[in-house]
């Protein structure tokens, strides 16, 4: 099987010392990314870890496409133990940084402690050097960009920033790398700035040599040539009107399911704003959205879906202007766009101010420094809704991203079972229903029936993608047998891997109190027990929702007994 290569690097900032380490016997069980970050994370971090303490430890990592030229592979993975839920998770972030990472030589890389002066660490071919950088104190991701290319002549694509929200602990900081490309989910920035890191560099030109099938060749083409797919266009704000069309899109913090000014903000209005094309690293697709508006000066990246959701449609606000403003606010302080931009969305129904950009935009830099109402919803819903007198749209403490449940009754079942909360990539159900898919992996949206075991499938083939580590939009590209060729196994072998990936993650939360009262949503789904009990039995777990430690002592086969 094909595998990231490379060691662990480990950087303690409590005493600013390093260690390298062989992980290859991990690396060949997990092939790289989040499977090899989720194992590391499961067996180094204690299961009673503060998330914001400095036993907790963030593992940056790669996979083996990385080493390709292959589209789709401009991606890497960050796992830590999430300020938001309080579990294990792995956010994956875009862009340019996962080349530079593999450039310093290293398949993984572990920052642990705490550090009592603000850092700057530059990871390198020749080593690691520590940069005491207080004066970056309360920078902004921008900010810190520029003192790094003027002191250091290093890129943005080469460095993964915690903004202000990172430093001031806002549970759903983001660490952020080429400007505008985050680990986005759980509030990992939180955790780098917990550790007085202000940003992290990787440069060198030690990338390992890893054989990668020819066919990466022909995604590669095929990516470039494909100039009908909507995606290239206008990025995922391609589904904005089709979503609302079918009643799955959030509106007004969740009370209703279409917005009437979703025209105005999805894919046509972020089209029209776009004004040249964007990628990632390697990637011939270029579904990126360089946005600029004319009349007010801005521009930015995007906004996404996800992001015209919780700051356009979930608060009311049919200006995409307003929405590009926002998007580009979290980018700079650092935050994920769908916690924030829902957190925002309780305090405007809480205050029945829907629409207002004025207010939207001064709370999310109260969030960000902790000021005034922002130091309350900095904590997130889940902690902050019974204050605000709203009900708790989360799952396991994370915010819901778009797709909504309630339409998309599959996706609402994934939302439940996934180990990071209501993430709508975790298990990506909502393109079977939709569909964004071919009709023979199309279903219908309505009901559960016959679908808890391809809820299951789903979550362990992104499992592997993550650790390849592939972008999901490669869905049109990457089949099953062609990511049999580019790892060298048997797709059977790979969907059992991402099982056990799974299973890592459910059982270290489980240590942590995690259960079936956790798979919960904020609404009635038809037969949702059952369905639960159904997934429960696929993955061999208990009916608790929690598994048993003979699977997880019993190896990397135990979680394959029953997929």
């Amino acid at each position: 099987m094909i595998h990231a290569e490379g060691p662990l690097l480990t950087i303690d900032v409590s005493d600013r010392t390093t260690r390298t380490e062989d992980v290859d016997d991990v690396l060949e069980s997990f092939v790289g990314g989040r499977g090899v970050a989720t194992k590391l994370a499961h067996d180094r971090i204690p299961f009673d870890a503060d998330p914001l303490g400095p036993e907790n430890s963030l593992f940056f990592s790669t996979g083996p496409l990385q080493m390709s030229r292959m589209s789709f592979t401009g991606r890497m993975n960050c796992t830590g133990l999430s300020p938001l839920t309080g579990g294990l998770l792995s956010s994956n972030a875009g862009g340019f940084l996962s080349r530079n990472f593999t450039g310093a030589g290293n398949a993984v890389v572990e920052i642990t402690g705490r550090s009592d002066e603000l850092l700057a660490i530059h990871v390198t071919d020749d080593g690691v050097e520590f940069e005491e950088v207080p004066e970056l104190d309360g920078a902004t991701v921008s900010e810190t960009g520029d003192v790094m290319a003027e002191r250091h002549g290093l890129g943005d694509d080469q460095l993964a920033v915690a903004g202000p929200a990172g430093e001031n602990a806002v549970r759903f900081a983001a660490i952020v790398t080429t400007e505008h490309r985050a680990f986005g989910r759980g509030g990992l920035g939180a955790v780098l700035g917990s550790k007085g890191v202000k940003c992290v560099s990787f440069d060198g030109d030690a990338a390992p040599d890893v054989d990668i099938d020819a066919i990466s060749m022909d995604i590669h083409r095929e990516a470039a040539t494909d100039d009908d797919n909507p995606m290239k266009a206008a990025g995922t704000t391609s589904v904005t009107e089709y979503a609302n069309h079918v009643g799955a899109l959030p509106t007004r913090y969740f009370s209703e399911l279409e917005f009437e000014g979703a025209a105005d903000i999805g894919g046509d209005a972020v089209g029209d704003k776009k004004y040249k094309k964007g990628t990632c690293s390697q990637c011939a697709f270029a579904c990126k959205l360089p946005t600029r508006d004319e009349e007010t000066g801005l521009e930015t990246e995007g906004p996404e879906y996800e992001t015209v959701m919780s700051f356009g449609s979930n608060a009311g606000v049919d200006d995409v202007v307003s929405v590009m403003k926002s998007n580009d606010l979290c980018d700079d302080l650092g935050m994920d766009t769908i916690s924030c931009g829902d957190a925002v969305s309780a305090y405007l129904a809480a205050e029945d101010e829907f629409g207002n950009s004025d207010l939207i935009h001064e709370l999310v830099e109260k969030i960000a420094y902790r000021e005034g109402v922002g130091d309350l919803l900095a904590e997130g819903v889940a902690r902050a809704h019974d204050e605000l007198g709203v009900e708790d749209w989360t799952v396991k403490g994370l915010e819901f991203a778009a797709h909504d449940g309630r339409h998309l009754n599959g996706q609402g079942l994934a939302f439940a079972t996934s180990n990071r909360g209501a993430d709508h990539m975790y298990a990506e159900f909502y393109s079977k229903e939709y569909p964004l898919v071919g009709k023979d992996e199309a279903v219908d949206p309505e009901g559960l029936d016959g679908k808890p075991p391809l809820v299951a499938e789903k979550e362990n083939h992104n499992a592997i993608l993550d650790s390849g580590v592939v972008c999901k939009f490669s869905r049109d590209f990457l089949t099953e047998e062609r990511l049999e060729k580019l790892l060298d196994a048997d797709y059977d072998d790979l969907q059992a891997i991402g099982a056990r990936v799974v299973e890592l993650e459910r059982h270290f939360n489980n240590r942590r109190g995690f259960d079936r009262a956790d798979d919960a949503l904020p609404y009635d789904l038809p037969n949702f027990e059952s369905a639960l009990d159904e997934y429960y039995e696929v993955r061999g777990w208990n009916d608790d929702g929690t598994v048993p430690e003979s699977r997880i002592s019993g190896g990397s086969d135990a979680a394959s007994a029953d997929d």
